[in-house]
């Protein structure tokens, strides 16, 4: 949904409102979008967040797998004709 910033001065509640909801609220200027409202992610409070530590601990989620080796990382960048792969 585009609307001037014109007429979103008398709107602006109603559009707060769509914008939380999901809507896609564009605000125009002269015909040319200008600013879009979108919701503010919700924090997580601190026992959400330390259950989710926990878990993660658990699980061992937190750990880096083993892979190949940064340091030669160009040898699967490129072929043995110096291009890129």
């Amino acid at each position: 949904m585009d609307v001037s910033v014109t007429a979103a001065k008398a709107q602006l509640t109603d559009l707060v409102r769509r914008a939380e909801a999901g809507e896609d609220v564009v605000l125009t200027r002269h015909g040319q979008p200008a600013v879009r409202l979108v919701p503010v992610a919700a924090k997580v409070d601190p026992e959400r967040r330390a259950a989710l530590m926990r878990q993660l601990a658990r699980e061992g989620g937190a750990k880096a797998l083993p892979g190949p080796c940064a340091a030669r990382s160009q040898d699967f960048l490129y072929g043995d004709d110096g291009l890129p792969a």
